[in-house]
């Protein structure tokens, strides 16, 4: 007995379908980037971006050096260039199969921990005194860098 034509071409349609479905629909890394501070509430700016106050996530592309600023009152501002590795499946030629090919969902979840320091001030007696002791400089002519 034979197949008719007609039905052996639907049946190479829908296997067609089926191949591009999955295809279509799998493969696919995620790439999330936390930031934690002790004591929270900070805020976050990554590469010149503000994402939020911490804990602040955001996802991101491309691997490579972050800078990370960390600002909150009463606290030293804190300015950290974070470099992100790829993991295995993500180095080239690898890559194509887990962004492509790969059946399911990978995640790469990144935590950046910033343990805030706080501010100190200088005590007034010593800021006017060194401010004394620049203006006598100047006044006579003697130039001095920054401390």
């Amino acid at each position: 007995m034979t197949i008719p034509s007609h039905t052996r071409w639907f049946r190479s349609l829908a296997v067609w379908i089926v191949v591009v479905g999955i295809l279509s629909s799998s493969g696919c890394v995620r790439r999330r980037m936390t930031v934690r501070t002790s004591p929270p509430g900070a805020t976050i700016s990554v590469d010149n971006q503000v994402i939020g106050t911490s804990p602040a996530a955001t996802s991101f592309v491309y691997y490579g050096a972050r800078d990370i600023r960390v600002e909150k009152d009463g606290y030293r501002t804190e300015t950290i260039r974070r470099r992100l590795n790829p993991p295995w499946y993500e180095w080239p030629v690898l890559d194509f199969v887990s962004e492509t090919l790969w059946p399911g969902e990978l995640r790469d979840e990144r935590i950046i921990d910033v343990q805030l320091v706080p501010k100190t001030l200088e005590p007034t007696p010593n800021v006017l005194e060194r401010a004394d002791a620049l203006r006598t400089q100047s006044q006579t002519g003697i130039v001095t860098g920054p401390r």
